[in-house]
């Protein structure tokens, strides 16, 4: 990981977005870590891209109404919890159910 100051990544601009292009730069003024620059590649591959999207209005508030009503459902007995691994693996199973029907009609 490369380091540069801010000034130096204000005056090399192009040499800054070349050497982000290949690994991550983190940006110091002062002598302290203010920011990182990242390629598009390496934030494709974390939650940056599902910060930066633009909500439609009222998402907020609906994704609250789901969590709070899908706990009261737990918390009243109508509906478990269930462990990731045992979802993951019920997720598998239905497609290989699903791909097993249409590969054979």
């Amino acid at each position: 990981m490369k380091v540069m100051t801010a000034r130096d990544a204000k005056n090399h601009f192009g040499e800054f977005l070349d050497t982000a292009q290949r690994e991550p730069v983190v940006i110091t003024k002062n002598n302290r870590p203010v920011g990182i620059m990242i390629s598009i590649q390496d934030a494709a591959d974390t939650v940056l891209p599902e910060m930066m999207m633009d909500k439609e209005p009222g998402y907020d508030a609906w994704v609250l109404e789901k969590v709070t009503s899908t706990m009261r459902r737990v918390d009243s007995g109508k509906s478990a919890l269930v462990e990731h691994e045992d979802a993951m693996r019920q997720v598998r199973d239905r497609l290989k159910a699903r791909f097993s029907k249409v590969a054979a009609a």
